[in-house]
């Protein structure tokens, strides 16, 4: 199994739900808004004995024309077409606006032609009753009726390694994955584990749906993943996006 990090940059959000790109090395947090947090968007790709994996889609920003989590798999030697699954915990925007790009019809069509996408049902649906600010409904039309896009009803299993639930705790239908290959597990916690420092203390987050639960899960989820020897990734850890008890 190997784990590459898509990163897109560090930014700060405030309560205007607002992603505003921070340079780690100049900028000061103090001098944003009061209540500002400090985040990485990361998704990850997991090249397996049988897939490429895309773990959430990031922000869906473009430089030149190109959709920024395009121009990060070039500078892994790789293309949109390698991608086989994307999975996603949730379709918040900084995590699915880059499941599409803009067609030359003025829509949008999905970002990895040859990829099945698999999402909670019951989130796509939330997604666009509740709308904005923390969805953008226009940006997920390309997920709808589509033969590439796997909706999912509560738990399972996909083609007998990939492990996923639905924890609800951020949002109310959020899901996290498992993945075993060749003798490592790995965790991606989605927005219910999304830092490393969150899984090492009692912290609960205003921002969350449920922000007992989650507390709670990352808890679960550390003790078992030390016991177990799991690999974790944190979708917005600036410092630590991967980390392995093997």
């Amino acid at each position: 199994m190997k784990i590459i990090t898509l990163s897109e940059g560090a930014f700060t959000i405030d309560k205007t739900k607002l992603f505003v790109p921070f340079d780690t090395g100049a900028d000061d947090l103090q001098s944003r808004p009061v209540g500002s947090l400090l985040v990485e968007i990361q998704p990850f790709l997991i090249v397996t004995t049988e897939d490429v994996l895309l773990l959430d889609a990031g922000l869906g920003f473009e430089q030149e024309g190109k959709l920024q989590i395009h121009r990060n798999l070039a500078a892994q030697g790789l293309q949109p077409t390698d991608v086989t699954k994307v999975l996603m915990t949730h379709l918040h925007k900084d995590h699915a606006g880059g499941v599409g790009y803009p067609a030359k019809t003025g829509s949008k069509e999905l970002a990895f032609p040859n990829a099945t996408y698999y999402v909670q049902d019951a989130e796509l649906k939330f997604a666009f009753e509740k709308g904005l600010p923390s969805y953008i409904p226009e940006e997920l039309i390309c997920l709808q009726d589509s033969p590439q896009v796997q909706l999912l009803h509560g738990d399972g299993v996909i083609d007998g390694y990939i492990r996923y639930k639905i924890t609800g705790g951020h949002c109310p239908y959020h899901q996290v994955f498992w993945i075993v290959d060749g003798g490592e597990k790995v965790l991606f916690g989605g927005d219910v584990a999304p830092q490393l420092q969150q899984m090492r203390s009692r912290f609960m987050a205003k921002y969350d749906y449920d922000g007992k639960k989650c507390m709670e899960l990352r808890q679960e989820w550390w003790k078992q993943g030390e016991e177990e020897k799991w690999t974790f990734l944190f979708y917005h850890d600036i410092k630590a996006p991967v980390y392995s008890f093997q």
